[in-house]
């Protein structure tokens, strides 16, 4: 059977198309578009109209192109801006009416846990999601996790509240991001799984500007080691540029020129308070983990 997962992040939309075949899921192609929901959020927490119209347009185009590759079932779903949202009811209301799709809205738990299962191959592991509102991070083995959290970082949300125009400053977000993972480091390093990994675009980016190469260079990327030194030399490297530098380099994604340094202060904190001398990269993730938790393991985790 031909599927499709289309979900709602913070920072971008993206789609998995997959077959589900012998008990395996077998990826076809994906999609992915820059929609930033998260910087749509007014001040009364609302996704604004010309967001929801955006939103619409997009996931309905999404959707047709799924169709038109043989997707059978489609699915929606959405992650930390969403769910934060005031106005979610209304935003997954005009969604049902322009494509059809209802809109299941993840909890931060159940964000970690796909992002899980969708990175990892069942062998004892780690990982850390970082998002455009949100960063998870989980441990387990298969569809056994141990812990899972969900916390109110993202590379997004911390550029609205803290300019980086040089090192020193992505250092101030370095020590802010580390007192919120704080709370959740000696229960996470207790349980010290053998293998780490790393999901979203904050990682494939890093892994690119790591190794100076463009940033669609997937077959370099996906399995790439990122070193707790790597990290921070890039970091402290992008953060005096300005915009029309970072727009040059051709290991940066344009999309993520402005918001690339604070998802790398994120994974720099991480790396420190959890004492991970190095993670590897995945392009995985919560996409395969919702498509597998539905079709693989009937729904259930």
């Amino acid at each position: 059977m031909r599927v499709a997962a289309i979900g709602i992040g913070s920072n971008s939309l993206r789609m998995l198309i997959a077959d589900v075949e012998r008990g395996r899921l077998f990826r076809l192609d994906r999609y992915r578009e820059g929609l930033r929901v998260f910087a749509a959020l007014d001040r009364q927490g609302n996704i604004t109209p010309e967001m929801t119209g955006k939103a619409c347009r997009s996931v309905e185009a999404f959707r047709r192109q799924a169709v038109t590759c043989g997707a059978e079932r489609v699915h929606l779903f959405a992650t930390s801006a969403v769910r934060d949202a005031a106005n979610q009811e209304a935003f997954s209301q005009a969604l049902l009416d322009a494509t059809g799709l209802s809109l299941e809205i993840c909890s931060g738990d159940l964000e970690a846990r796909l992002s899980f299962i969708g990175a990892t191959d069942g062998e004892p592991s780690g990982l850390i999601d970082i998002g455009g509102g949100s960063t998870e991070i989980a441990v387990g083995r298969g569809i056994e996790i141990q812990r899972a959290v969900s916390l109110q970082m993202g590379a997004v949300r911390l550029c609205r509240l803290h300019p980086i125009q040089n090192a020193e400053e992505a250092h101030a977000v370095v020590r802010a991001a580390r007192e919120l993972i704080l709370p959740q480091r000696d229960a996470f390093k207790a349980i010290r799984p053998p293998v780490w990994v790393g999901v979203g675009g904050t990682f494939t980016t890093s892994a690119a500007l790591v190794q100076r190469i463009p940033w669609n260079r997937r077959e370099h990327i996906h399995g790439f080691a990122l070193t707790r030194e790597s990290v921070q030399a890039a970091m402290e490297a992008l953060a005096p540029m300005s915009m029309e530098e970072r727009l040059a380099l051709p290991s940066l994604q344009p999309q993520r020129a402005d918001i690339v340094v604070h998802g790398i202060a994120i994974l720099l904190a991480c790396m420190l308070e959890l004492d991970l001398p190095s993670i590897t990269v995945s392009e995985y993730g919560n996409l395969e983990g919702y498509l597998k938790v539905k079709y693989l393991y009937n729904g259930h985790l």
